[in-house]
């Protein structure tokens, strides 16, 4: 039976560049984001070009039961997740404490940390029948360091990690691997960093810090990592790591802002 790759934030950047280099590996990798459904299937598309199996879907995973419902119907009409790569952002931008409302705070601890509980509680029980399994967690710099205006993002990531750290307590030793993945910088990702920055911008920022330059991090790449780390034997698994441009100075080198 085919492995299944099961991605939460497949946007163009890291979650649907890591599905693909699942499904060059042999897996079906399950698309899965909120929006642009065009773009879905484009990379649906490109991966199924490439003799690959993937399948797209569209969801807010913010929604009470989507991800419980999500996990079902891949268990029952794809086949067994081996493999999930939780990918949802959680930025609601830059806001002081004033202009923070409860609403929008809730909503970063709903997409970071409530999301990926639930996906933790629909998969791992699954997995642990089947012997084993592979949770990749992506984070982020406010997962380790709180910025001004990043009241809702920092406390939301730092739930994540810390939710990673409980889950490896408990699962580790029955054959599922949790790794809490850093992304301590800017990534050559236009549906994210593009959107926050606008074209032009993101255009700019390409030019002097992207492509040939290393400066940007780049998905295909880091998709590498997230494979290898699927793959490690778990006499020597990776539960954190952290990913940086070779230029950019490291989180804790950084002056709070």
């Amino acid at each position: 039976m085919q492995k299944v790759c099961l991605v939460l934030g497949a946007g163009a950047g890291i979650g649907g560049t890591v599905g693909r280099r699942f499904a060059q590996a042999g897996y079906h990798a399950v698309l899965c984001r909120r929006s642009d459904e065009q773009g879905l299937k484009r990379m649906v598309a490109a991966i199924e070009e490439e003799g690959g199996a993937a399948t797209g879907r569209l969801l807010n995973a913010a929604e009470d039961g989507v991800i419980e419902d999500l996990v079902a119907d891949v268990e029952a009409t794809v086949g067994p997740i081996g493999v999930v790569l939780f990918n949802l952002g959680a930025q609601i931008g830059n806001r002081s404490l004033v202009d923070t409302s409860y609403k929008a705070f809730e909503l970063g601890w709903r997409l970071a940390t409530f999301a990926l509980f639930r996906v933790a509680s629909s998969v791992l029980p699954l997995m642990e029948e089947r012997g084993g399994g592979t949770l990749l967690v992506t984070s982020a710099t406010a997962a380790m360091r709180g910025n001004a205006g990043q009241h809702s993002h920092a406390a939301a990531m730092g739930g994540r990690r810390m939710l990673c750290q409980t889950l490896n307590a408990e699962y580790a030793a029955r054959n599922i691997h949790v790794a809490h993945v850093l992304i301590d910088g800017a990534v050559d990702a236009p549906d994210t960093l593009g959107k926050m920055l606008g074209a032009e911008n993101f255009a700019k920022l390409r030019a002097a810090r992207g492509k040939e330059h290393d400066g940007l991090m780049l998905p295909e790449h880091m998709a590498e990592t997230y494979f290898h780390l699927a793959h490690q034997h778990r006499s020597a698994w990776t539960h954190e790591l952290d990913l940086r441009a070779y230029s950019d100075l490291a989180w804790w080198n950084h002056a709070p802002g």
